[in-house]
């Protein structure tokens, strides 16, 4: 296994053709100040930071945080791969199998395409997901 420095300084791979170098993106404090837009039932948030959609478009990934204030459950399908960490509160998740996990800080989750999952809370939560997806589509 290389070093981290080598690995960084080597040649761009076949996937990225161009010769210059890519800069990473930082959004500071996003999990206090990032505000995601409503999308469902006056208590569901959801709102992308990131996207690799323009560098992969055929493979793209985007990234982002959830917060579901307590209300109405927000039931979701799936029409993409999903990942996700609890970061703030509590979840209660369940799905059409029957499983049911309450979902607290420090939690991971994937969630398959096709997967019909129902997210509740009682006090309110905040979780980040990076979905395989272009930005905009969730």
């Amino acid at each position: 296994m290389g070093s981290y420095v080598s690995s960084i300084t080597k040649k761009p791979s076949v996937d990225n053709m161009s010769s210059a170098p890519l800069a990473f993106k930082h959004y500071a404090k996003a999990q206090s100040t990032f505000k995601p837009p409503l999308i469902a039932n006056g208590n569901a948030f959801l709102g992308d930071i990131f996207s690799s959609e323009k560098l992969a478009p055929e493979a793209p990934i985007s990234c982002g945080l959830y917060r579901l204030e307590p209300g109405v459950p927000l039931d979701y399908t799936y029409t993409y791969h999903e990942m996700k960490i609890i970061l703030e509160g509590d979840f209660t998740i369940s799905d059409e199998t029957g499983q049911k996990v309450h979902a607290v800080a420090g939690d991971v989750f994937n969630f398959p395409k096709g997967s019909k999952i129902r997210f509740e809370t009682e006090k309110g939560g905040l979780a980040f997901y990076t979905g395989q997806r272009v930005e905009g589509a969730a």
